[in-house]
């Protein structure tokens, strides 16, 4: 029998995933790598080409230069139900999500974590740059990288407890230079591979373009309104504007215009100045608490409204098993609803919502 912990380790094709399977790997770990092969717009899979298939290459790649066994997943079904069709959705509707903050609860952990553990692995492992600490008790909680410019804590807010338990995150005390010199002095093959900064299921494909091929109704024009009603002009659909959005509007005036609103019922872009876009709070649902209890109401913490936006501080006025609402110190800019909310102390992410609306 071998005694050694097995870990699955979801594998992209990039060098943090790659060096996060070569560390535990040193650590002792009898590592898998798992490739999770999702669905990809067909425009961009067609432009896009041997790129795409570079990605899963590499990865087997990196598991053949570790000498480690390589799977690859089949998630594209799953994924388009669970994460695409959800972004389709959510845009018609007036939101502005964030398709990752699902995908890793709902596919990443959901399907490949769950596929892993099946196999009779112990852990799953990703190259996410947020660190675990658990306790005695066994319970685990979620805290920011050590490399606060890679910190991604806030994109694994809605991970469950249980989920977190068999989760490992060997990079989360590394920073990005580290983690580069390491896929150096170990020759992965991946070392020098850029970082993608695009939602992995459109590329560089512009979000608007993909929502007029699948979701024609988007694109229905309307009138932009200021805050008192006074019609300024034409919005080319309201999917294609986000809450705090500036360039775009494409409307004269003395200082630039932003968006406020929108108002789905009469198919109405709302905007404001620079001086009326701020709100000083928010409510949000569909709460996800890692340590699987709500926090203090009437307690300050410090709140992300978007992923890499600035924490700022705010109470918890109310709390329940379906929503919770935040006052903010000062008012805040760009509160979007689809975006997540997320609440931390101190270092530690103590989990989040989906955004609903401001006030």
């Amino acid at each position: 029998m071998n005694d050694q912990p097995h870990v699955y380790v979801a594998m992209s094709g990039g060098v943090d995933s790659a060096v996060a399977a070569a560390l535990l790997l040193e650590e002792g770990y009898r590592v898998t790598g798992v490739y999770m092969d999702t669905w990809k717009d067909p425009k961009f899979e067609a432009e896009a080409g041997e790129d795409l298939a570079t990605s899963a290459d590499l990865a087997k790649r990196v598991a053949e230069t570790l000498g480690i066994l390589f799977k690859i997943v089949d998630v594209r079904d799953r994924f388009y139900t669970d994460v695409v069709r959800a972004f389709i959705r959510k845009y018609l509707s007036g939101q502005t999500p964030n398709p990752c903050l699902f995908c890793n609860p709902q596919v990443k952990w959901g399907i490949l974590q769950v596929h892993a553990l099946a196999q009779g692995a112990d852990f799953f492992a990703t190259g996410h740059y947020a660190r675990l600490v658990r306790s005695g008790s066994g319970q685990v909680s979620l805290l920011r990288g050590v490399d606060r410019s890679k910190d991604q804590s806030y994109v694994l807010s809605m991970l469950t407890q249980t989920q977190l338990q068999h989760s490992l995150l060997p990079l989360g005390g590394m920073t990005k230079d580290e983690v580069r010199k390491a896929a150096e002095g170990l020759r992965l093959p991946v070392a020098d591979r850029q970082d993608s900064q695009d939602l992995c299921f459109l590329g560089h494909i512009d979000y608007r373009d993909f929502l007029e091929r699948f979701a024609p109704d988007s694109n229905e024009p309307g009138d932009i309104v200021n805050l008192e009603g006074e019609v300024l002009g034409q919005h080319e659909g309201l999917a294609f504007y986000t809450v705090g959005q500036r360039k775009g509007i494409k409307v004269a005036a003395a200082e630039p215009y932003y968006v406020v609103d929108k108002d789905m019922a009469q198919n109405r872009l709302i905007v404001g100045f620079a001086d009326q876009v701020g709100r000083s709070g928010l409510t949000a649902a569909q709460p996800n608490w890692i340590a699987g209890e709500q926090p203090d109401v009437g307690e300050t913490y410090d709140v992300m409204i978007r992923y890499r936006a600035k924490p700022v501080p705010a109470v918890l006025s109310a709390v329940s098993e379906a929503q919770f609402r935040l006052e903010f110190d000062q008012a805040v800019g760009g509160i979007t609803p689809g975006q997540v909310a997320v609440l931390y102390r101190d270092e530690k992410c103590l989990g989040g919502g989906v955004i609903q609306s401001s006030h």
